[in-house]
């Protein structure tokens, strides 16, 4: 018997009183087919019926409904503003600007005039109908894109550096991130039976997932592939993370990590952001098995009885790093090398122009927490589309919710320039180095799971601490500052130097602490408070960085030698 035949504790045959509902809607969904295509046909409701709701996340769609009208809405006896959300499936945030045509022209007929730049190098559209869902994944279609395992208990989009200066590194790491990303997504038929009308292939008789069986993996699994010395994906908040290690230009293999997650419940001690551990080196050819091996191990020990422990960070701290480790090495079928040496010095985009290595032009444009629409003093979804028109590279999203005009020929340099500053988005890219270091979630109106504002409200508090900072003569100083309307950390909150995670309408929590390069957890320091206490403490915080930083200091290494807060070493500590 080998080390991982001792225990299957996510077995189907197992009472279904051990597993969490969850798990049994999964084994009983007829591999995610459930009555999808019924709750799509229903008149006469906007919404989608029972477990459809949660089995269409792994097709890449949310039910949300707009929570700005949904007392007014209640009041008048109807039912909520029912709408979708779907995110597209972009390994590496690559596309090409016929894809982004496309996906303009979907955001203004169903996504209400507008698309989300996301956290994860991809795109997200709202307020889409339940009736124009199927058109929607027909033009993603039309142009070799879709929302598959864009959610759900499955391996999300892979992310991937987006370093615009190491060209031909970029593309082999790109390559390899792709090749992850469709090894991974889930290969049940239920998709092009829904969304493209296509018949069933398959009789039913035994699963569709050579990889997931019939009940996928525990909870959500994220992947990310990282040059370093720039952290722009966070490896560290990945469950697989692979940190390339590059000798005098080439590519050797990768550092593996693993481990790391942002999510937790306020209140609730036992759930804690982690950062990933490091374990040891693997060659360039063995990613895949490597993913396999990783994913194996959760999909056969993460727990299935209890959901607010069932990503990966839990599975490696319940087990202990080395048991994980013998437990990965034994699928693989041969030992980890020992991790090589590497440094991180950021996890921001440099924005504007840079060039290549192969001597191509790249511009990165600043897009204030992903929202591309058309706003009352900026045409930016109109100047965006009319790049794309002229554009004959590729664009990349960053996972700072920035756009890269990439691969541009130095002869087409002016011609992007002039449509940048026709349209007014050569202005996008100043500001202070706190708003150029800025991120933010969604939350209200559109989650549901949001209890306070996130990115409607982030900009208006960056311009009050940006009064602090001009104060004190550092508006320009780097600082990362992160919101999330609710504690789940979609814009990887619990890494900042400066987090606030929503509480309730106007509440927030304050941590400070993290790290630069995205190599350390914050900690909280101000909880349930409103803008005013956060505003105290920052205007404290910061006049003491002023006059006592070290050179070369960042702000969250400040925050922890002046004492404001302890050192996280270890996420099991985070709530301490």
């Amino acid at each position: 018997m080998t080390l991982l035949e001792t225990d299957r504790s996510h077995d189907i045959s197992q009472p279904l009183e051990r597993l969490t509902p969850d798990e049994t809607m999964k084994a009983n969904s007829d591999q995610l087919r459930g009555t999808i295509a019924e709750g799509l046909a229903a008149p006469l409701t906007a919404a989608v019926p029972g477990d459809d709701i949660k089995l269409m996340k792994f097709h890449g769609v949310y039910q949300q409904d707009d929570r700005d009208i949904r007392d007014e809405r209640r009041r008048q006896k109807l039912e909520p503003a029912y709408r979708f959300m779907a995110r597209v499936r972009l390994p590496g945030g690559v596309l090409t600007p016929a894809q982004w045509l496309k996906l303009d022209a979907l955001g203004r007929a169903y996504a209400g005039d507008m698309l989300r730049l996301t956290t994860r190098q991809t795109f997200q559209f709202h307020y889409i109908h339940k009736k124009n869902l199927r058109a929607v994944m027909q033009g993603l279609n039309d142009v070799a894109l879709d929302t598959k395992a864009a959610c759900g208990d499955d391996a999300r989009g892979v992310m991937a550096s987006i370093n615009p200066e190491l060209s031909a590194l970029h593309a082999e790491v790109y390559a390899l991130a792709k090749g992850a990303s469709d090894h991974a997504t889930p290969k049940t038929g239920a998709y092009p039976e829904i969304w493209y009308g296509e018949e069933r292939q398959t009789k039913g008789e035994a699963p569709e997932e050579p990889m997931y069986g019939r009940t996928y993996m525990p909870r959500k699994f994220k992947i990310g592939f990282v040059i370093p010395p720039v952290n722009d994906i966070d490896v560290y908040a990945q469950d697989l993370g692979f940190i390339a290690i590059v000798e005098k230009g080439r590519l050797l293999g990768f550092n593996v990590a693993v481990g790391g997650g942002m999510g937790r419940t306020d209140q609730a001690p036992k759930t804690y952001p982690r950062l990933a551990s490091v374990i040891g080196f693997v060659a360039k050819d063995k990613v895949i098995e490597t993913c396999d091996a990783v994913m194996g191990v959760q999909r056969d020990y993460g727990d299935r009885a209890d959901r607010s422990r069932a990503r990966f960070k839990y599975t490696v701290d319940d087990k202990g790093l080395d048991w994980i480790k013998a437990a990965i090495e034994d699928r693989l079928g041969f030992a980890l090398g020992e991790a090589r040496a590497y440094a991180f010095t950021t996890n921001g985009d440099t924005l504007g122009w840079q060039r290549g290595e192969d001597g191509r032009e790249h511009y990165t444009l600043r897009i204030e927490n992903g929202r591309v629409k058309n706003f009352e003093n900026l045409a930016l979804f109109d100047g965006i589309r009319a790049i794309a028109e002229a554009h004959r590279g590729t664009f990349r999203v960053t996972p700072n919710q920035n756009l890269i005009i990439a691969e541009v020929d130095p002869a087409d340099r002016p011609k992007i320039d002039a449509l940048l500053k026709a349209h007014g988005l050569d202005r996008l890219n100043g500001g202070s180095g706190l708003r150029r270091n800025s991120m933010a979630c969604v939350a209200l109106p559109t989650c549901g799971l949001a209890m306070a504002e996130s990115e409607r409200y982030l900009p208006t508090l960056i311009t009050k601490i940006d009064a602090i900072l001009a104060e004190h003569g550092l508006s320009d100083e780097p600082i990362t500052i992160r919101m999330t309307g609710c504690p789940n950390g979609c814009a990887r909150p619990y890494i900042a130097e400066i987090a606030l995670t929503g509480r309730a309408p106007g509440k927030y929590n304050l941590y400070l602490g993290g790290g630069f390069a995205g190599q350390r957890l914050n900690k909280m320091v101000l909880e349930n408070v409103a803008e005013p206490a956060i505003l105290e403490l920052l205007g404290t915080v910061i006049g003491h960085f002023a006059r006592e930083r070290q050179p070369g200091e960042h702000f969250g290494d400040f925050a922890i030698r002046a004492g404001y807060v302890a050192e996280v070493t270890e996420g099991r500590h985070f709530n301490d």
